[in-house]
């Protein structure tokens, strides 16, 4: 295979195409207004939404013009006709989630995610579904199941990519194997050119056709590019399945009927903009089991894979043992079924059939075959936790075991399969030469190595261009493609001179002339590149120069470091909460990439290099982009890359109003402990002027309540008040933690409490003076409060850990501070590791608790709402184990309450509070029925069923204390 120098390739012919006219640039508002008067209603150049904008999951930073929301095809089209007229460039853009950089550019870009994202028809006869750009994988494969059929290629983001960014980067995923690639998957496209034509995009270049216009002219044009190129397409291109680099032009040759759909996907939109598609439909398999067979490392497991494909497994991946050790740090030894064969490479091997007997079968014998160390035949949760482990890989692999950023860059090179083995040794000998370290997983199957890698971009960015450089001339000599599923873009379109000779490099520069002459679509992508190192955005970020807050013990004490943990794998934009993840749910009520994860943490990058956002910690930008964040920390374990947006929007809100006023609602509600207290002297009184009325409203308007919010009402009598004349039990010493919540607004749950614990055995004390863990100081930004809080906390509970006993929390809220933020905060004080120690949920300390067991719950049945912070924190598993043995029937709800402490109280989040409620927790409710339990343990998930859903909450203490035998109730 020819290689060639570096960028620009000096050996090959100039492009044709004329380049991006950036110097016309018209600015923001000149562009935003000629797009809206040519129809387009949503455009916005804020310079907050193009900073959320201005990356995708790649490496790189592309600030846009503007950006724009088409609500159908003709605005797109009004948009492609005003960015010609006017020279500006245009990306279009689905979930952001393009590795490469293939979906940033600057100019104008389309997000077709937003409204162009329906399913318009399936046809089961035909097994085809007529699509919008923006719809998602997942939404296609659900439109189909009635049918038993499904959208074949499953890449790892198949819960928010696009079908337009599968086509696009020619998606393949896990199960390609079997399904085949996008461009293997598609009928038709209808397709606006760069140079203007909207033409239907379908098999039979050189068939009869229109026999004039501009259509016409445009196939004749690439009819006569591959009659003239035949023998150098036949070499050159289609080698094997995986090489996705470049255009596919050996879908234009006779022999493979001329299929101009087909030669569209993997172009990345530099070539047309898609406005909609009708894409094949596969029966999707009856039964899988999954065969997870060990090696002594990936190399030997890349040896394996060639002699497994005869036994046509669905799909065969690689995982590295490493990547299963950053799980195991991040998510804790649980997050890992205890199934995983001997080794520290694995195959997993998914197999079908139309009985599980058969799958099974078929599972035994490619095990037989295998050669492996060791194997296990998986099936259910344990294979769709291991399934989990691998899909989250991309963001997972951000770190490295040693906790260091690790990026994109050479991210799926591919082989052909039976060189595999030989190639994965050859690139680990290349990071070791380049003193570089990489987490590596793929689908080897395929031939397809993905590898995070931790280049130095902060510091010393050029070995990026180094390694690449040579890896890229390694995949050559084993004759393999530099992309093998996503796509070229900024990251390696310089490269493709590496594995393509000048005749194939001028072939993709005039078919980029024939279909966009003036190089409008998606500049500096694969014809005409960008450099690979230009546009890097961790070399442009900066520490904000302020002294923090948080420690970011896991970011070397590093603002910029923790918020360029977001790689923009755009996990925060799926519907996950069908398997319990709880982030993000400010997006899934809005839609809106303003309030994901990844969004926000685009605007504090861009508040740490200071070039757009330039208002440092109190630019209007920031106060937007966290405004909807409801500090669930959903995100600080559903994000794989371990993002933590409530700690940021904390720092945040502390650097803002340090020393400054703050909103009413930060004094009402971030102090409510001191205002419970106060209130606790003459409970019935508040409550009366506080439960209706003028008072009501008055106190509501000045501590910036939302007026359709209900105050919650204080006790008659605080728990402390009734535990001051319990009497004293005997047994094992325990600390049980009284919260502000538990203290003054429900105190039977403290009552049910003690009585389950002196049940099990133990002697309950409280803490000595009303204390406080500091909850809605930090939820407020509150942090020189919270600490105060916090260390008078560690002074209370000093006895507790001279004696070593375990502390247990009711509220989780409260209870995932003593674990988590308490250490982040007082990183300096030994008292806080050891009171993070110490603490458990009441069900961690109970199933710990030699002799106990629970009483029968045998007959419960309903649902829970495991408490964010505890979902993030504490984890709910041994709630769940706990009530499995006790015999009670209990489904765990994914996903938020939506009111989240202060958040759903405040004023101008009501609408959303609501609206995050009704995308898991009210929809459950409904559906389990009048009589079904509802357990709760926040304050705040009960507070909201009951606004909501006139439901009352059960914390876990009092259904295990209402089946005590002979307890009375307090």
């Amino acid at each position: 295979m020819t290689t060639h120098p570096d960028h620009p390739h000096p050996d090959a012919p100039r492009p044709r195409a004329t380049g991006p006219r950036e110097s016309a640039d018209p600015g923001p508002e000149a562009l935003a207004a000629a797009l809206r008067r040519a129809g387009l209603a949503e455009v916005d150049t804020s310079s907050r939404r193009r900073a959320e904008y201005s990356s995708d999951a790649s490496n790189y930073r592309v600030v846009p013009t503007v950006v724009a929301f088409p609500r159908h095809a003709d605005e797109a089209a009004a948009a492609l006709d005003v960015c010609r007229r006017l020279g500006v460039p245009l990306t279009a853009r689905g979930a952001g989630t393009s590795i490469a950089g293939n979906a940033v550019g600057t100019g104008a870009v389309l997000d077709f995610s937003r409204h162009l994202h329906r399913v318009l028809a399936v046809d089961p006869d035909a097994r085809t579904a007529a699509v919008e750009p923006g719809a998602v994988l997942d939404t296609i494969t659900a439109a189909a199941a009635p049918h038993g059929l499904r959208f074949g290629p499953d890449p790892s983001t198949h819960a928010r990519a696009t079908i337009g960014g599968a086509l696009g980067n020619n998606a393949c995923g896990s199960r390609a194997l079997a399904y085949g690639r996008t461009a293997d998957n598609v009928v038709d496209l209808d397709v606006l050119t760069g140079s203007g034509v909207r033409f239907t995009a379908r098999a039979g270049l050189g068939s009869p056709g229109p026999e004039t216009g501009r259509e016409a002219e445009l196939l004749a044009g690439l009819h006569a590019l591959v009659r003239d190129r035949l023998a150098l397409i036949r070499t050159e291109f289609g080698r094997f399945r995986r090489q996705v680099s470049g255009y596919g032009l050996e879908h234009l040759l006779p022999e493979n009927g001329g299929d101009v759909a087909k030669f569209l996907v993997g172009t990345e939109g530099t070539l047309g903009v898609l406005l909609g598609a009708t894409v094949s439909l596969v029966e999707a398999p009856r039964h899988t089991v999954l065969a997870v067979l060990g090696y002594p490392g990936m190399a030997e497991a890349a040896d394996a894979a060639p002699a497994l494909l005869p036994h046509r497994p669905v799909a065969l991946e690689g995982m590295n043992a490493r990547l299963v050790d950053v799980v195991r740090a991040r998510r804790g030894a649980a997050a890992v079924p205890d199934v995983l064969p001997r080794g520290d490479g694995w195959l997993f091997a998914e197999t079908a059939g139309d009985t599980p007997a058969e799958a099974e079968a078929a599972a035994r014998r490619l095990t037989a075959a295998s050669g492996c160390l060791d194997s296990a035949v998986v099936q259910g949760p344990a294979a769709r936790a291991l399934w989990h482990i691998r899909e989250d890989g991309a963001g997972l692999g951000g770190r490295t075991p040693a906790g260091a950023p690790a990026w994109p860059g050479w991210e799926d090179s591919a082989v052909p399969p039976e060189r595999f083995g030989a190639y994965v040794r050859a690139v680990t000998a290349l990071l070791a030469r380049h003193g570089l370290d990489g987490l590596m997983y793929g689908h080897f199957g395929d031939g397809c190595l993905h590898v995070r890698i931790d280049f130095p971009l902060a510091h010393r960015p050029a070995a990026l261009r180094a390694f690449v450089t040579e890896a890229a001339e390694l995949a050559g000599s084993h004759g393999g493609s530099v992309s093998g599923e996503h796509g070229d873009g900024r990251a390696r379109g310089e490269l493709l001179g590496r594995m393509y000779g000048p005749e194939a490099l001028d072939a993709l520069a005039a078919v980029k002339h024939l279909f966009d002459p003036d190089d409008l679509l998606n500049p500096g992508v694969i014809v005409r590149p960008r450099p690979l190192d230009a546009d890097l955005r961790v070399p442009a970020a900066a520490a904000p120069p302020r002294r923090l807050a948080f420690a970011y013990p896991d970011d070397g004490g590093d603002f910029t470091t923790a918020v360029h943990r977001c790689v923009g794998v755009g996990r925060c934009r799926a519907d996950a909460t069908g398997v319990g993840a709880v982030m993000c749910p400010s997006f899934l009520a809005t839609r809106d990439e303003k309030d994901s994860t990844r969004g926000r943490a685009r605007v504090l990058q861009e508040l740490a290099n200071g070039r757009l956002v330039r208002g440092g910690w109190r630019s209007a930008e920031v106060a937007e982009s966290l405004d909807l964040c409801l500090s669930c920390k959903g995100c600080a374990v559903d994000c794989p890359a371990g993002v933590d947006m409530a700690t940021y929007k904390a720092e945040a809100l502390h650097q803002r109003y340090r020393r400054r006023p703050r909103p009413a609602a930060h004094y009402a509600l971030g102090q409510l402990p001191r205002w419970a207290r106060l209130a606790a002297r003459a409970p019935r009184l508040a409550n009366a002027l506080l439960g209706g009325g003028l008072a009501a409203a008055l106190a509501k308007r000045a501590g910036g309540v939302d007026p359709r919010r209900p105050l919650p009402r204080f006790a008659p009598r605080t728990f402390r008040s009734w535990f001051a004349e319990h009497p004293r039990a005997q047994g094992e010493p325990l600390t049980l933690w009284v919260d502000t919540f538990t203290d003054h607004f429900s105190p039977h749950v403290g009552r049910a409490a003690v009585r389950v614990l002196e049940d099990a055995g133990y002697s309950v004390r409280i803490p000595d003076g009303p204390v406080c863990c500091g909850l809605t100081w930090l939820s407020t930004g509150q942090l020189d409060g919270a600490r105060r809080q916090l260390s008078h906390t560690l002074r209370a509970l000093e006895p507790s850990l001279a004696a070593g006993t375990p502390i247990v929390g009711l509220e989780p809220s409260c209870t995932a501070v003593l674990r988590g933020d308490l250490t982040a905060l007082l990183p300096d004080d030994p008292r806080a590791g050891r009171t993070a120690a110490a603490t458990r949920t009441l069900a961690e300390l109970l199933a710990s608790t030699p002799g106990w067991s629970p009483p029968d719950l045998t007959g419960v049945r309903g649902v829970a709402q495991p408490h964010c912070h505890q979902h993030a924190v504490l984890g709910w598993d041994a709630d769940a184990a706990l009530l499995r043995a006790a015999g009670a029937d209990v489904d765990a709800v994914g996903g938020c309450c939506g009111l989240a402490g202060n958040f759903g109280v405040e004023k101008g989040h009501y609408d959303v509070s609501v609206a995050v409620a009704e995308t898991a927790l009210l929809p459950a409710v409904r559906a389990a029925g009048e009589d079904a339990v509802v357990l709760a343990d926040g304050f705040s998930c009960r507070t909201q069923l009951d606004h909501l859903a006139h439901r009352g909450g059960t914390h876990l203490a009092e259904l295990l204390a209402d089946r005590l035998p002979d307890t009375p109730h307090a």
